[in-house]
């Protein structure tokens, strides 16, 4: 209910502000497709078209995937843990293919080839899986004048905005992206972003918004996550 509220708001306030796109792209999760609904409702742009890939599903979290973060410390120790969700390049462990979480089976990935089908993830290995959506089918898309907008997950998210402005391992690992607040990028013809006065470091982009709330909203999510 809080999300679809945020993402709501968000196409509401690019609307007021003028933002119009020629295309969508989101992943094959019901989380992220909702948010792009709203955001185009509230927008006036549900007609534009919408592709939906795998390539820009959150990170897979291998065998933690169904755990929650108590249960998760419970089994495997908070030291461990904690290296999972923070480190850049260490994944969990693997999901068994006999799981009922196995993506293997689920309708939705039958025109994925199954050894393409992430186990396990960590943050390297998400990138290594949306980088080939961005530069094959993304970049054609704004390299021939169109405005796009990507409705994604943090993980996949952080992927995008890592390749956009260089941002290194350590601090990509270290940085929270706020959810239903849009992200602005302007990119000049090499595709390198414009930086923005509104800009938040390490970030070229800007939230589009009330900045002292969206400051606030970062260090919260911050907070959250230590």
């Amino acid at each position: 209910e809080k999300g679809n509220k945020e993402a709501a708001a968000a196409g509401q306030l690019l609307k007021k502000e003028g933002y119009t796109f020629d295309i969508a792209y989101t992943s094959y999760l019901k989380r992220a497709i909702r948010t792009l609904w709203h955001v185009l409702e509230q927008s006036d742009q549900m007609w534009i078209p919408v592709q939906k890939t795998w390539r820009l599903n959150e990170r897979h979290y291998g065998a933690l995937t169904g755990l929650d973060k108590q249960a998760t410390v419970e089994k495997h120790g908070a030291e461990k843990v904690l290296q999972w969700r923070r480190s850049y390049n260490i994944p969990p462990p693997d999901l068994d293919t006999s799981s009922e979480y196995y993506p293997g089976n689920d309708v939705k990935y039958q025109g994925v080839p199954k050894e393409q089908l992430p186990l396990a993830e960590s943050l390297e290995l998400t990138a290594a899986r949306v980088l080939p959506e961005w530069n094959n089918t993304i970049v054609p898309s704004i390299t021939s004048g169109k405005n796009v907008v990507v409705a994604a997950h943090g993980n996949s998210l952080r992927a995008l905005v890592k390749h956009l402005d260089g941002i290194s391992e350590d601090e990509i690992t270290g940085l929270n992206i706020p959810t239903g607040i849009p992200l602005v990028y302007h990119l000049d013809e090499n595709l390198k972003p414009i930086p923005h006065k509104d800009a938040i470091a390490p970030l070229s982009a800007f939230y589009l918004g009330n900045q002292e709330e969206i400051r606030a909203r970062i260090l919260g999510v911050k907070n959250q996550t230590k």
